[in-house]
């Protein structure tokens, strides 16, 4: 399962921690996430995409998450 937390998160050099307080997230859960090790659920999700936004990254759901792209050719 695709991500882009990370990309986004050092294209815009704001730290995981950072994140973290803007989300109240712990560390643990943000860098789970940023890893890919763990898939947060669309309410956490939509907790992240909110938190990139009031740090100053302009991004949708569909940006951080990508859809699967089971569809494609």
């Amino acid at each position: 399962n695709m991500n882009k937390l990370n990309e986004l998160l050092i294209k815009h050099n704001i730290s995981q921690n950072q994140l973290c307080l803007e989300t109240e997230f712990l560390p643990s859960r943000i860098s789970n996430y940023v890893n890919n090790r763990r898939t947060p659920s669309m309410k956490h999700s939509r907790k992240i995409v909110k938190g990139l936004n009031d740090l100053g990254i302009n991004c949708t759901l569909d940006d951080v998450f990508p859809p699967e792209q089971s569809e494609a050719a």
